[in-house]
C-alpha cells in the first residue's frame, strides 16, 4: 500500500511520491501530451502542460475509522437475486442549467495537475530514440572542471583535509614513541613484580625515575606537527562535450503559404527540443530556396515571402557546403529535415539525387516531411529510391495537417527492435 503525497513540498520533498504517481498514469498522461501539443502554439512548446485524469483511474487506499465493537447485521434474503449480481442505476430527472447532464445517473470529476517542461518532454519523447546516434566529442574543449587527484603537503588552508592530516599525525606520533612505550611497559612490569622490601628499595627508585622520564619523553611528542598537514591536490580536467547540428531547408517558393509554413515550423521545434535532450550543444543552420538557396534567421526562415520556381538542388549544395566549412563530420553529429510541398523543376532530380547522395554520407540522419493533402509530388518520387536504398539514415513522411505533426514525428523517430 501507498500514501501519495502531492503536496509542493520545499526542497522537492514529494518528489519520489511524484514519480510514483506519474509512472503510475505515465498512459494517460503520454494520451494528454500528445492531444495538447496539436492545439499548442509554437513559443509554448518548452512550456508545461495541465493534464487532466478522469477521477475513475485514481483508485487509491484511503484510512478509515471502523465503528469498533460487534455489530449484528440482519440481511433480507430473495428470491430473484443472487450476490454478484448487478443493479441499473435509476434514471435521475435532468436539471434547468445549462451543461450537458448525465442521462445514467453518473457524474464523472476530473483530477487535474501540472507537469514541468522535463516532465513534458519526458512524456512527450518517451518511446522515440534518435537513429545512428554517435556522440562524438567536442575537441579542444575550453571548459574544465576541478577534481581531486590525491594529496599533497603543501596548498591552501581551504583544501587541508583534515582527516588525512589527523591520520598523518596518528601514524607519525605512535611510530615515535613504539619503543619507548615497550621499554615503559616493560620497566612498569619489573615494577609491579619486585617485593616491597628493605634490600629493593634503591631499584624501585631508578625503576620509579626511569619510567618517569619515557612519560615525560612521550608527552613531549607533538599532537599534530606541520609534517602532518595535509592539503587536497586538483586537477583541471576537460569536460567532455557531444554536439549536433540541425539543418533546417524549406521551400519558400510561391506555392508554399504562411499556413504550409507553420506547419513545418512546428515539425523543426519538435525535432530541435528532441537533439537538445540527447546533445549537450546543439546548433541550427536555416537554409531556404526558391530557385536560388541561401541561409537566413529563424525570422527570415519562417516569415519572408517569396515568388518563384523551385529548385531543390540548390537548398542541398548550400547545406553540403556549410557542412564542409564550419562542421567537421569527425567532431559534429549532422542532422538534417526538409520541409517543401513537393514541387521541383523536372530537370533538377538528377542533381539533387546526386548531393543528396553526398549528405547521406555525412549526417546521422535525413528526415524529409512533405506537406500536401494531393498525393505524391514530384520531389518525393524523386526521393522513394533513397528510401529503400538508405532505411537507417533517410525517412520520408507526409504531412497534411497539425493533427499530423507528432503522429508523424514519432513515426520517423521511434525506437528500434534490437
Amino acid at each position: 500500500m501507498f500514501l501519495i503525497d502531492r503536496r509542493l513540498g520545499s526542497k522537492q520533498k514529494s518528489m519520489v511520491n511524484r514519480q510514483r504517481f506519474m509512472r503510475r498514469y505515465r498512459k494517460q498522461i503520454r494520451k494528454a501530451v500528445a492531444e495538447n501539443l496539436r492545439s499548442r502554439s509554437i513559443t509554448d512548446t518548452k512550456a508545461g502542460e495541465k493534464i487532466s485524469i478522469p477521477a475513475r483511474d485514481l483508485n487509491e487506499p484511503h484510512f478509515f475509522h471502523g465503528k469498533g465493537g460487534k455489530v449484528i447485521h440482519i440481511l433480507p434474503g430473495n428470491e430473484k437475486f443472487v450476490s454478484g449480481d448487478r443493479f441499473p442505476r435509476p434514471s435521475l430527472g435532468g436539471g434547468s442549467g445549462s451543461g450537458n447532464a448525465s442521462d445514467s445517473g453518473k457524474g464523472m470529476d476530473e483530477f487535474v495537475f501540472e507537469i514541468s517542461q522535463q516532465e513534458f518532454l519526458d512524456a512527450l519523447f518517451e518511446d522515440m530514440e534518435l537513429p545512428n546516434l554517435t556522440k562524438r566529442q567536442l575537441s579542444g574543449s575550453e571548459e574544465f572542471k576541478r577534481v581531486k587527484s590525491g594529496f599533497s603537503s603543501e596548498g591552501t588552508p581551504a583544501n587541508i583535509s583534515i582527516t588525512r592530516s589527523m591520520q598523518a599525525a596518528t601514524k607519525r606520533r605512535i611510530a615515535l614513541g613504539a619503543s619507548k612505550r615497550t621499554e615503559l611497559r616493560e620497566l612498569e612490569e619489573r615494577l609491579s613484580a619486585l617485593p616491597v622490601v628493605d634490600g629493593t628499595q634503591e631499584e624501585r627508585r631508578e625503576l620509579e625515575k626511569a619510567i618517569e622520564q619515557l612519560r615525560e619523553q612521550l608527552s613531549h611528542i607533538p599532537f599534530l606537527d606541520d609534517f602532518d598537514i595535509k592539503y587536497h591536490r586538483h586537477t583541471k580536467e576537460p569536460i567532455p562535450h557531444s554536439k549536433a547540428v540541425m539543418f533546417c531547408l524549406m521551400d519558400v517558393s510561391g506555392s508554399m503559404d504562411q499556413a504550409t509554413k507553420d506547419l513545418a515550423k512546428r515539425f523543426f521545434i519538435l525535432l530541435y527540443l528532441f537533439l537538445s535532450r540527447n546533445y549537450d550543444k546543439t546548433d541550427v543552420v536555416f537554409i531556404r530556396h526558391h530557385t536560388t538557396a541561401k541561409e537566413v534567421d529563424e525570422e527570415e526562415f519562417f516569415y519572408s515571402r517569396e515568388t518563384g520556381g523551385t529548385v531543390v538542388s540548390s537548398a542541398l549544395e548550400l547545406m553540403h557546403t556549410i557542412i564542409d566549412s564550419r562542421y567537421p563530420v569527425n567532431e559534429w553529429n549532422i542532422y538534417g529535415a526538409q520541409a517543401s510541398d513537393g514541387d521541383n523543376w523536372p530537370d533538377d532530380s538528377r542533381r539533387s539525387i546526386d548531393f543528396i547522395t553526398k549528405l547521406l554520407a555525412q549526417t546521422q540522419y535525413f528526415a524529409y516531411i512533405e506537406i500536401t493533402d494531393l498525393g505524391d509530388k514530384p520531389l518525393w518520387q524523386t526521393y522513394t529510391p533513397l528510401q529503400k536504398s538508405h532505411p537507417d539514415i533517410f525517412a520520408m513522411q507526409h504531412i497534411r495537417g497539425p493533427e499530423d505533426i507528432y503522429p508523424v514525428f514519432h513515426e520517423l523517430f521511434r525506437k528500434q527492435s534490437a
